[in-house]
């Protein structure tokens, strides 16, 4: 089950890349700061042979594929090697596609209607995104109040500040973080830096979840 392998990686890493070139480097530098997981978002067209050569060169890293808004990225993303699939938010006809296919997707959801309309679809593991502007930690506690066999990922506006508090709530699986692969860093060839910060967060899901 995906939400149990996350659940023991505590961080997934969500990496824009705009340069196919930047894909492994990037990697082996979450590797080696002790994180085997990347999303790798479909917002830029060196998304799908970016995952292709991640998981040709990582075989262990759990990598999936983000920001997945239709079912021909679903298609690209998989066939490239994506263990599993994100989305920003809820759409029946891509999660029933992802399904078919046997991969286990995180669609993402912030109100009641929706995480009912994602229970409907057999899900209970599900993004929380945009979280920071969506309420943070206090609305993700009001709706896991409610909703006591969904789990959740929070996406957006978390970072090293806050990281620490999002993995303490029981309900929480798994962080998703851009901070350790910004943009300008991956721009920049400062590979070192990513896997300083990495290791920093992988840390903090040690020091929180042991």
């Amino acid at each position: 089950m995906l939400v149990e392998t996350l659940s023991k990686i505590g961080i997934v890493s969500v990496v824009v890349l705009d340069r196919v070139d930047d894909a492994v480097p990037v990697a082996r530098a979450l590797m080696n700061g002790g994180l085997k997981c990347a999303e790798i978002t479909f917002r830029t067209d060196a998304a799908q042979e970016s995952i292709k050569r991640i998981t040709k060169e990582f075989p262990d890293m759990l990598v999936g594929a983000g920001t997945v808004l239709t079912i021909d990225q679903a298609d690209r993303a998989i066939d490239a090697g994506a263990k599993f699939i994100v989305a920003p938010g809820l759409n029946p006809k891509v999660v029933k596609h992802v399904q078919s296919r046997g991969i286990e997707m995180c669609p993402g959801v912030n109100t009641p209607s929706e995480i009912e309309s994602a229970l409907e679809l057999g899900l209970n593991a599900l993004k929380f995104f945009p979280a920071e502007p969506s309420g943070g930690l206090k609305m993700l506690k009001a709706l896991g109040s409610a909703y006591v066999n969904v789990k959740f990922m929070p996406t957006g506006g978390i970072n090293a500040d806050n990281v620490r508090e999002y993995l303490s709530y029981n309900k929480i699986f798994a962080c998703g973080g851009s901070w350790m692969v910004k943009g300008d860093l991956i721009k920049e060839g400062k590979f070192e830096e990513i896997e300083r910060l990495t290791k920093e967060a992988v840390k903090i899901v040690k020091e929180v979840r042991g």
